[in-house]
C-alpha cells in the first residue's frame, strides 16, 4: 500500500486549501472497510489527529479544526480529501494521511497572519 499526499502551500490567515491523499495497492472492499485519517505535527511536537473517518462512514475531527476543516472521500478513486478553511496560523504544520497504518510522505501546510 502506498499514499500520496498533496495539495499543501502557502496561505494567509482566513485562506483554504484543499489537501488529497491517494491510496495505491488496496482493493475497493478493504479502502471501504479501514479507518481513513489525516494527521498533522508541528517540528518538537506530537503528531496529532486532525480528522478520521472510519469504516462505517462516522467523521471524527479534532476540537481545534471543527466547523472549519471537513474530511470526504471517494472510493472509487481510493482518495480523502481534507477541506480547511479558515485557516489560522496554529494550522502551520505537515499533514499526514494515513490509511491502516500506512502513512503518506506529508505535506507542509503554512499559513501566515
Amino acid at each position: 500500500v502506498q499514499l500520496q499526499a498533496s495539495g499543501g502551500g502557502s496561505v494567509q490567515a482566513g485562506g483554504s486549501l484543499r489537501l488529497s491523499c491517494r491510496v495505491s495497492g488496496t482493493i475497493l472492499s478493504v479502502f471501504w472497510s479501514k479507518t481513513k485519517a489525516w494527521y498533522r505535527q508541528v517540528p518538537g511536537q506530537v503528531r496529532e489527529l486532525v480528522a478520521e473517518i472510519t469504516g462505517d462512514g462516522a467523521i471524527n475531527y479534532a476540537e481545534s479544526v471543527k466547523g472549519r476543516f471537513t474530511l470526504s472521500k471517494d472510493n472509487t478513486k481510493r482518495s480523502t480529501y481534507l477541506q480547511m478553511t479558515s485557516l489560522k496560523p496554529e494550522d502551520t504544520a505537515v499533514y499526514y494521511c494515513r490509511f491502516g497504518l500506512s502513512w503518506g510522505q506529508g505535506t507542509l501546510v503554512t499559513v501566515s497572519s
